[in-house]
């Protein structure tokens, strides 16, 4: 099938609405956002669009679930919003809310959660999480606003044009930028490359798999004898391919097969983090927030009937009951003083995510006072999931013995419209991509009865998620 483009008469249609928009604008105002938005072609897809259209220095985006038929996706930067230290998530939230203050639309009226103007936002694990020059595209706290930006849901197909009016900028000049990138949206094959017919890749470690081994037996050791009850602690791989790995087509990989999943791409000029998730880290709807712990890991089987028994044994291990209650606890905890009332399941069921099964248990509260996507994001981040408990303890145990710069795995990732709402997943089974370079990061949960030898083999399921992928 041919990949098709943006309608003509929409994205004119769309340009008319911005420079409506812009005639309203109250110019006397030092800074002021300005958009658009127009209903198009039901058949588009954000993600292709995104990854044929971007730019060589764009920042970009993709997010989508496939089974929720939910997808958004942004290429360029009206705005951008870079925070760092223990309070980004209250800076960022602050200064997200500050530039789509009082802004000027020209949009149909009732439009979805995600359409409209944008925030593609991720964090980095620690507040100086980041430092590597891995990282160096992708700050510790960072919110950006797509210069167009497209959303799908069950209402539709929507597609957003944004401006920034700041001191010195020329509107004239704006409008016509954003009429170059609306003429030039087109999708993307998200198909991926045929091997290399000689050249092998290459897979190597940051460190050896016994040295992981002897940094769960040391944190067993920790836990046993002081009151951290649980850690986690990651591992590294990096992937080095023949020719450049493209995010755009691993993105739709992901996508394909891991349609239940939350699966992201942020992209830079000089990198991308994407992922499948599973694990919702915040969900908010108006005075609502939703969220799921997520903890406890074994494999998956062909054979049905051994599946079943995978997931039962671990519905019933006292080990993985323990280790999922402790990260349910905790969010419960958070979530209580913000809200009217918390509801958590009675008891956890198991979910099948590709080659795992996991223990879920959601939770849902009404909040008392009103609080952003960014906010909530940050009341709740690190979960005991992929940190610790008690919080301060086990983060200092990580960074005793782990030993690597985790950057924006298991950081808060996500998106937030103007209304403030949003969902951000935990960036979990994700791989940094640097032209030929892909690095991977998994992490295991470890509490007092821990078997290091079992959390290297876990760690290795993991890796296995999206291994195949970059290894091919």
């Amino acid at each position: 099938m041919k990949p098709m483009a943006v309608a003509a008469e929409s994205t004119q249609t769309l340009l008319s609405g911005l420079e409506a928009a812009l005639s309203h604008a109250d110019m006397d105002r030092p800074t002021q956002l300005v958009s658009a938005t127009v209903a198009v072609d039901p058949d588009v897809d954000p993600a292709a669009i995104a990854a044929g259209s971007r730019l060589a220095a764009d920042r970009w985006f993709c997010w989508e679930q496939p089974d929720r038929g939910f997808a958004l996706a942004g290429v360029g930067s009206a705005i951008q919003v870079v925070s760092r230290g223990e309070d980004r998530f209250s800076d960022l939230a602050e200064r997200c809310a500050r530039a789509t203050h009082d802004r000027v639309a020209d949009e149909p009226d009732g439009l979805p959660a995600g359409a409209g103007p944008l925030w593609a936002t991720g964090f980095a694990f620690a507040s100086r999480g980041g430092s590597d020059p891995l990282w160096s595209s992708l700050p510790p706290a960072l919110a950006t606003m797509p210069e167009i930006a497209i959303a799908r849901g069950p209402d539709g197909v929507f597609l957003t044009a944004s401006i920034y009016l700041e001191p010195g900028t020329d509107p004239a000049a704006l409008l016509k930028r954003a009429a170059g990138r609306l003429a030039s949206l087109h999708e993307a094959a998200l198909t991926p490359a045929d091997p290399h017919p000689s050249a092998a890749t290459r897979i190597f470690g940051r460190y050896s798999p016994e040295r992981y081994e002897k940094i769960v037996a040391a944190a067993v050791e920790r836990i046993r004898s002081t009151s951290v009850d649980k850690v986690v602690l990651a591992r590294e791989l990096t992937v080095e391919a023949p020719a450049a790995h493209d995010p755009g087509a691993l993105f739709g990989a992901l996508r394909d097969l891991f349609p239940s999943c939350f699966c992201f791409c942020f992209g830079t000029g000089q990198a991308a983090f994407l992922g499948a998730s599973p694990e919702l880290l915040v969900r908010r709807s108006g005075a609502v927030a939703a969220t799921v712990a997520l903890a406890g890991t074994t494999s998956r089987s062909a054979d049905p009937a051994v599946d079943d028994h995978l997931g039962e044994a671990m519905l019933r291990s006292p080990k993985i009951r323990e280790e999922h209650r402790i990260v349910a606890s905790r969010i419960e905890r958070a979530l209580r003083p913000q809200a009217v009332w918390v509801h958590a399941e009675g008891q956890p069921f198991v979910v099948k995510v590709g080659n795992l099964q996991h223990l879920a248990t959601p939770i849902r509260a009404q909040l008392a006072e009103s609080q952003s996507a960014v906010a909530l994001a940050g009341l709740l981040h690190p979960t005991p999931a992929i940190g610790g408990e008690p919080r301060g303890p086990a983060l200092a145990l990580i960074d005793e013995l782990e030993g690597i710069d985790r950057g924006w795995y298991t950081g808060p990732v996500g998106w937030m419209d103007a209304a403030e709402d949003g969902e951000f997943c935990v960036g979990l089974r994700s791989a940094l991509i640097r032209d030929r370079e892909a690095h991977l990061f998994a992490g295991c949960g470890i509490v007092a009865d821990s078997d290091p030898a079992s959390e290297l083999q876990e760690s290795e399921l993991k890796f296995e998620a999206l291994l195949p992928l970059l290894a091919s």
